[in-house]
């Protein structure tokens, strides 16, 4: 088994445990529905009730060791927790708290990457709306990647109807024609 599907694996089980809910995004996700590519770091977004934050923290820092010194300031900060796996695999956890990441992980599935390595990840629609929302060149290779492998099969105004509010937000609506002329490209 490799590294990352081993650490995914020890995540997704000390989260069953938990009986917390989460999925895989990043470039794990990106492996299943785009191209294969390196990826070294696994990304998680673990659905946590605003004001619970210290509480999940702490047990995750109780199991993992962090990346960084102050490793849960940064996190209540930036609502990312930079820890490792027990294979020194680098893991970030998004502290999701917002209905539309709520609704993302509610529609992540499982996906087997190799023999007894199920793990699950977000779906299609959502990793290309989570790379739109990053708005980073490699972002949109791996989206363009998506578009090309799952061709007909996404929910373009499921994306639409997420992104747009989310770009809104940002107060960087480019981000949307950005998406609707790589569509219409591909």
């Amino acid at each position: 088994m490799n590294l990352l599907c081993e650490s995914g694996l020890e995540l997704q089980n000390f989260m069953d445990e938990q009986r917390w809910k989460f999925c895989f995004i990043g470039g794990l996700a990106v492996i299943r529905w785009g191209e294969i590519r390196m990826t070294q770091n696994i990304y998680i977004s673990l659905s946590v009730e605003f004001g619970d934050e210290e509480k999940y923290l702490k047990t995750l820092l109780k199991h993992f060791n962090s990346r960084i010194k102050d490793a849960f300031d940064f996190a209540l900060t930036n609502r990312v927790l930079l820890l490792k796996a027990s294979n020194n695999v680098p893991v970030d956890i998004a502290i999701a708290g917002f209905p539309y990441e709520t609704e993302m992980i509610k529609r992540a599935t499982f996906f087997l990457f190799q023999p007894e390595c199920s793990l699950i990840t977000c779906s299609a629609e959502d990793l290309i709306i989570l790379k739109a929302f990053a708005n980073r060149n490699k972002d949109w290779t791996d989206i363009e990647s998506i578009i090309i492998k799952q061709n007909n099969k996404l929910d373009y105004n499921y994306i639409t109807s997420r992104l747009f509010p989310l770009c809104e937000l940002k107060e960087e609506p480019e981000i949307m024609d950005r998406l609707n002329n790589l569509i219409m490209m591909i």
